[in-house]
């Protein structure tokens, strides 16, 4: 294939497929977020490749570039500082163009903090949303909470080391019970998973910790007070009133959201 999209490490550099090294291995060019960064990953591995790199700088120029040089035939294989290029980190923009363009795309699967940290934080469900990168501003963050309040499965986010203080003691003003686990360097030497409610969560991380910050948030309070609303509209249901008005009727009557009564009655 023209361009390979291959998963890298997210901590631990032996973490890496045998598909990626090989594509690594005979790929004409990696592009590479950070080429020191990718060089080192190289090296554990015993490669040798051209690298040239590829970030959220540079990102549009780079497109304009490459596009023409994978329709001509050249193997480029791209890959981020850690994970799965495109998910929170560049390269969907060039999937998209080189896609449009009819070269051919395929994509190697590896690690990844957000599933990793999902089965690590013991909050796991059958469902999940993952929402990157949080925020910066207090007020946008407070609307996420209040948004997130009554989704009833877990949440995955990123959040710098720095901002992790601020963070949680804004979700513990929100939702102080609500269940939070902060996975910090995961797969690393000091691995570190912090469990407890959103409350206590924010005490332990007064001040910033050091290294990379994965954040798994529970059910929100929000979704077991509308547990019972719930079971309302499901029994309207179940009585032939259609699902939309029984939603209707009892969000009036309880207050509770009558979208999400909709919804998690389907």
């Amino acid at each position: 294939m023209p361009l390979a999209v291959c998963a890298t490490p997210i901590g631990n550099l032996d973490d890496i497929t045998l598909r990626v090294l090989a594509e690594l291995r005979e790929a004409d060019l990696v592009l590479a977020e950070d080429t020191r960064h990718t060089r080192g990953l190289l090296r554990r591995h015993e490669i040798e490749a051209k690298l040239l790199s590829y970030h959220e700088h540079n990102e549009a120029a780079r497109v304009q570039e490459l596009v023409p040089r994978l329709l001509a035939g050249e193997h480029s294989a791209l890959v981020s500082d850690a994970g799965l290029p495109g998910v929170s980190d560049p390269g969907a923009r060039l999937v998209r163009a080189a896609l449009d363009a009819g070269v051919a795309v395929t994509v190697l699967p590896g690690p990844s903090a957000v599933e990793t940290a999902l089965v690590a934080s013991g909050l796991v469900s059958e469902r999940y949303a993952f929402v990157g990168f949080l925020p910066r501003r207090a007020a946008e963050r407070a609307a996420l909470w209040e948004e997130l309040a009554g989704w009833p499965h877990p949440v995955v986010a990123f959040e710098s080391p720095q901002r992790l203080p601020a963070t949680l003691r804004s979700l513990a003003e929100a939702d102080p019970q609500r269940a939070v686990a902060v996975c910090r360097e995961l797969t690393k030497k000091f691995e570190e998973v912090v469990r407890g409610t959103a409350a206590d969560v924010a005490a332990r991380f007064s001040e910033p910790p050091k290294g990379e910050i994965t954040l798994v948030l529970g059910p929100g309070s929000a979704h077991e007070d509308t547990a019972a609303a719930v079971e309302a509209v499901a029994e309207l249901v179940a009585a032939g009133v259609p699902r939309r008005q029984a939603a209707d009727v009892v969000a009036r009557l309880t207050g509770a959201p009558r979208n999400e009564l909709y919804r998690r009655t389907l």
